[in-house]
């Protein structure tokens, strides 16, 4: 596991009340300029972080499924999406249709996906930090920087680049 996931981990619990001030900065610059930074930002820690020795979305969120990843989902797995829906989902206390267990059931001893070319498309887009999505999911990023070091460590970097 890297040093980075390794740091995370110490400092993430530690580290809640620090990403609500960096957020309450950075929610104040949102728009194009931010979301420009926090594409290139999510690129240069996406090159040191590997999600592969880390999985923490795989084993603390359940993603959002939509009837669209389940219709996907069912055919590739031979099941209706009924049986699928019954086997795998259920609805969060927001109302949303999730899986039903965390960790994910898809989710591999090695931290692969084993419905990666086909996952739901939450998963697709998680973590919601590269361009046109960094401002318009701006309440997912204090969640998701304890399950997810990169958050973690894209806030960071875009608040020190923006002071």
């Amino acid at each position: 596991m890297s040093q980075l996931i390794e740091a995370w981990k110490r400092r993430k619990d530690r580290a809640s009340e620090e990403n609500r001030e960096i957020l309450k900065r950075l929610q104040k610059r949102k728009g194009k300029q931010l979301d420009m930074l926090a594409d290139e930002v999510h690129d240069n820690v996406f090159k040191k972080i590997d999600c592969l020795d880390c999985a923490g979305c795989c084993t603390g969120i359940p993603p959002i499924v939509t009837k669209a990843d389940v219709t996907r989902i069912s055919k590739d797995f031979g099941m209706s999406p009924t049986e699928f829906e019954s086997k795998y989902l259920t609805m969060d206390e927001d109302g949303d249709t999730v899986m039903n267990t965390t960790p994910c059931p898809f989710l591999l001893t090695d931290n692969k996906c084993m419905i990666y070319e086909i996952r739901p498309k939450a998963c697709r887009q998680y973590p919601h930090t590269n361009y046109m999505d960094f401002s318009k999911n701006m309440r997912l990023h204090l969640p998701n920087a304890s399950v997810c070091p990169a958050v973690f460590y894209i806030l960071r970097e875009i608040d020190s680049r923006m002071r």
